[in-house]
């Protein structure tokens, strides 16, 4: 019980942290005497429809790489299973991570487990290892950012009071953190010779190493940097969709996408709230939009992207269930 409480109050947090951060970014769209819902319809108007069906159409394409990428690290710990599976629980996992913080990571397992019979700890592992995999991606992405706008990064950062030289750990970090790993070795010890638990852990570790036991390392190596690739595509694409940002460069839509990703990684159902906050002030910053143009654009740009991942996870939701009933007889 004390357990379900914790999660509901963290689960209201999580809510009230992202209706504060759109309510301040709703609340510097200044549009005079002018209505600030007809502004972002009259935004969403002028767009390019054209190329926002191209990154609807990229957006699905890098998933079905993620997918594939996935059902290729399953291999190594004893599971083939379809791309079909793997992509209705890909999809899945972001319709959750829409309501509930990484939650997606954990429900497209259990989805994967009732499609495949993949045991969830184990899928669990691998996913923890994508997620390995796509952090030093995006640490070349803001590499490779930094190299291309240095004099922009470098002033902005400055403007949200990060020096460029080094950035100062507080001693309260540092604090945390000794307590977090304390606690996980006391709870290691205490449960060290719990059967359930053993097993648990040594599924999600045979998972988490997957990826040094990938048979073909160049191909999963392929596949990351297409991931990646087609994300950059799909920003490219709506950054040219509305007539206020379609005139950036190649340096300015990799920074921006660089800001972007960062914002999505952000625990917040979605990226909502950090994303329509840090990616207008990079805007206005940066390439001098204005203000209401940048925040308009973000609004459209992320309710886009959303719609995109509510269709598709509920028509994945749909055809997993179908699927799952129609395989239960074969089961028994």
């Amino acid at each position: 019980m004390q357990a379900r409480l914790k999660s509901f109050l963290q689960y209201v947090l999580i809510i009230l942290i992202t209706g504060a951060l759109v309510w301040v970014s709703l609340r510097g769209l200044n549009v005079g005497d002018g209505n600030k819902a007809d502004f972002l319809w009259q935004t969403w108007e002028r767009s390019d429809k054209g190329y926002l069906a191209l990154m609807a159409i990229i957006a699905l394409a890098s998933h079905l790489m993620r997918a594939i990428r996935w059902k290729m690290l399953l291999v190594p710990v004893g599971y083939t299973i379809s791309t079909t599976s793997s992509f209705l629980s890909v999809m899945i996992g972001y319709l959750v991570n829409l309501a509930v913080p990484r939650g997606g990571e954990v429900s497209r397992c259990y989805n994967l487990y009732k499609l495949e019979n993949t045991p969830p700890e184990i899928s669990f592992g691998t996913v923890v290892a994508e997620r390995v995999v796509d952090i030093i991606f995006l640490f070349l992405l803001i590499g490779a950012s930094f190299i291309a706008e240095w004099d922009k990064l470098t002033t902005f950062l400055g403007s949200l009071g990060v020096s460029a030289d080094g950035f100062k750990i507080s001693p309260w970090i540092i604090v945390g953190v000794l307590v977090f790993v304390a606690g996980g070795f006391f709870l290691f010890f205490q449960f060290r010779n719990n059967e359930k638990l053993k097993k648990i852990i040594g599924g999600f570790k045979e998972g988490l190493t997957a990826v040094f036991r990938v048979k073909n390392k160049s191909l999963f190596i392929l596949y990351s940097l297409s991931i990646w690739a087609l994300y950059f595509l799909m920003s490219y694409a709506v950054i040219k969709a509305f007539p206020e940002t379609s005139i950036l460069g190649f340096s300015a839509v990799l920074t921006l996408f660089a800001l972007g990703t960062i914002a999505m990684t952000v625990p917040l159902p979605g990226g909502a709230g950090s994303y329509h906050t840090i990616v207008p002030l990079g805007l206005v910053m940066l390439y001098n939009l204005p203000k209401p143009d940048a925040i308009a654009f973000v609004f459209v740009f992320h309710a886009w992207q959303t719609l995109i991942l509510i269709v598709a996870g509920v028509v994945s939701l749909i055809i997993s269930y179908f699927i799952i009933r129609w395989r239960k007889p074969e089961i028994k």
